[in-house]
């Protein structure tokens, strides 16, 4: 609680606003978007000018939507202190519960005094958060009042792709109600798959990936000891494998499943467990019958065969939610091919493609135990190997998810000083005026102080997709990319990693010391060459 981020220069002392280039946006976005289709990027400039004498009292909400990530309430922080410093009197507003405060007008005021326990500190409890969207025009009217009763200057909405593409939509209606309030997004996502050219990273992800690693080496030094169990990890990560692909750089297992690489190569379920049944099998010659597996939550999902089947299910779904309780009639209305895959899949496996669907209408991944089933898959091909005497190795298989216990741990020194900054740089940019932008923090290979503020456009980061069977525009998911810095370092030492144990177990985040200022070994790749970034 003693630690004290450090900010940005820029944040400093005085600023200019500067204008990017507005980008081109496609017709079918600037139809849905027709008042912030031309929004230009904008970067916070240090400036020697003289300070606005526009120091007037503002009044701020800010949400937290949609899950959990580490660092959030050092944005919180970061907005007040803004706020304290910069205009004195004014108020600061968090919504309850995430969109659903919005819509109800449920906030509480935060002040220095609520805040303090708060600082550094994992978890959104300080005003919890939710999963609503502020979509229907019954809802968004809702908004739109509660943001004119309470003359809301700006509202801060943390949050993934889909929570900022909500603040997307809340940005263009005000605008076209007159209403006047500024809406600032913050990117929040332990996926890491909210990014561009501007924003370099989510808030979370570094903090998450180490909670992760810190539990995977400590099944790697168990399984090394025991010398019998092969562990089947599954980890978060719907679309895209950032976490999967930076737990396997921080801790080398025998083998890692990346989404983006299985759809890119139209892996099939037989080809992912051949591969893994290889690697067991290679092993075992060379007398180890124990290993490690990292499997990413949303595999099943890019696995271009299963694939095609959600899709028909979650189309199915849509139009006929009743189906879910009676598997044989689905059936029947499946293509046949998808129909031959789904037979194919376990009744358990079945059964979790058939719960509930999430907000969007699509299927629950992370419901669906898929490390387990790819346990069985390679247990039953193992099997068949050895009847066909071409394997006579144990193997054992034991299951693991990793999901919610990398959500709330206290934010790693990154994390919290980058989330300070997000929220200090939030305010910047609801009293510049500016609204329809996501909050940038770039520059983050050199020290705090040189890191480079500003707002890059919802609009410019969104495309059209089909959700519920309609299409929306949505903001775009960054997913790993196989021609990338990243993916090529782990597919350099991969092979090697499945053979020869070189496992590395990195321990318990550290707040202090040297190595407790480090960010990912994804972010050095991406931004510095492969070579570590601290934040010092």
């Amino acid at each position: 609680m003693a630690f004290t981020p450090t900010l940005p220069a820029c944040l400093k002392g005085n600023w200019t606003v500067a204008q990017k280039e507005a980008a081109g946006l496609a017709e079918s976005l600037r139809e849905c978007f027709p008042r912030t289709a031309d929004q230009p990027a904008v970067r916070l400039e240090q400036s020697d000018a003289k300070p606005s004498d526009d120091r007037r009292p503002l009044n701020v909400g800010i949400v937290l939507s949609g899950g959990q990530a580490p660092g959030g309430h050092n944005v919180i922080a970061g907005v007040l202190d803004f706020l304290q410093a910069r205009h004195p009197g004014s108020r600061l507003f968090g919504f309850l519960n995430g969109p659903r405060g919005i819509i109800n007008q449920s906030a509480m005021e935060i002040t220095p005094e609520k805040m303090a326990p708060f600082r550094n500190q994992g978890g959104f409890h300080m005003i919890a958060s939710g999963r609503d969207k502020i979509e229907s025009a019954e809802h968004l009217q809702k908004a739109a009042h509660t943001a004119s009763v309470m003359q809301l200057d700006g509202l801060v909405v943390c949050g993934g792709d889909d929570s900022n593409t909500n603040a997307a939509v809340l940005a263009e209606y005000f605008l076209a109600h007159d209403i006047s309030t500024g809406v600032i997004g913050v990117p929040k996502t332990i996926d890491a798959d909210l990014k561009n050219d501007d924003v370099p990273i989510s808030f979370g992800f570094d903090t998450a990936s180490k909670v992760y690693s810190e539990m995977i080496g400590n099944i790697m030094i168990d399984a090394a000891s025991a010398g019998k169990y092969y562990h089947f990890i599954r980890l978060m990560g719907r679309n895209a494998s950032h976490i999967t692909l930076e737990c396997a750089l921080q801790t080398h297992p025998q083998a890692a499943l990346i989404c983006e690489e299985v759809a890119s190569h139209e892996y099939t379920l037989s080809d992912v467990t051949e591969q893994l049944a290889d690697m067991v099998v290679a092993r075992s010659a060379a007398g180890k019958e124990y290993g490690v597996a990292l499997v990413p939550e949303g595999i099943i999902e890019h696995v271009p065969e299963v694939h095609v089947l959600i899709k028909e299910l979650n189309e199915l779904m849509a139009a006929s939610p009743e189906m879910a309780e009676n598997p044989a009639a689905v059936a029947e209305k499946l293509t046949p091919a998808s129909a031959k895959v789904f037979e194919l899949l376990p009744a358990s496996i079945r059964l979790e493609l058939l719960l509930e669907r999430d907000p969007h209408g699509n299927v629950q991944v992370a419901r669906i135990e898929t490390e387990k089933l790819l346990l069985r898959l390679v247990e039953a091909e193992l099997q068949k190997r050895r009847a066909a005497g071409s394997y006579s190795g144990k193997f054992q298989g034991l299951s693991h998810y990793f999901g919610y216990e990398g959500r709330c741990s206290m934010p790693t020194n990154f994390d919290a000083t980058y989330c300070y900054s997000l929220g200090y740089a939030a305010g910047a940019l609801i009293a510049s005026g500016q609204t329809g932008l996501m909050t940038s923090v770039a520059n983050l290979e050199r020290p705090t102080t040189d890191w480079t503020v500003g707002g890059t456009p919802f609009t410019g980061m969104m495309c059209m997709e089909r959700r519920n069977g309609k299409l929306k525009p949505v903001i775009q998911k960054a997913l790993v990319d196989l021609h990338g810095p990243v993916f090529k370092a782990f597919k350099q030492q991969r092979d090697k990693w499945a053979i020869v144990d070189c496992y590395r177990s990195p321990g318990p985040i550290q707040f202090s010391d040297t190595g407790a200022y480090c960010a990912t070994q994804t972010l050095a790749l991406e931004i510095n060459n492969g070579k570590p970034i601290s934040i010092h």
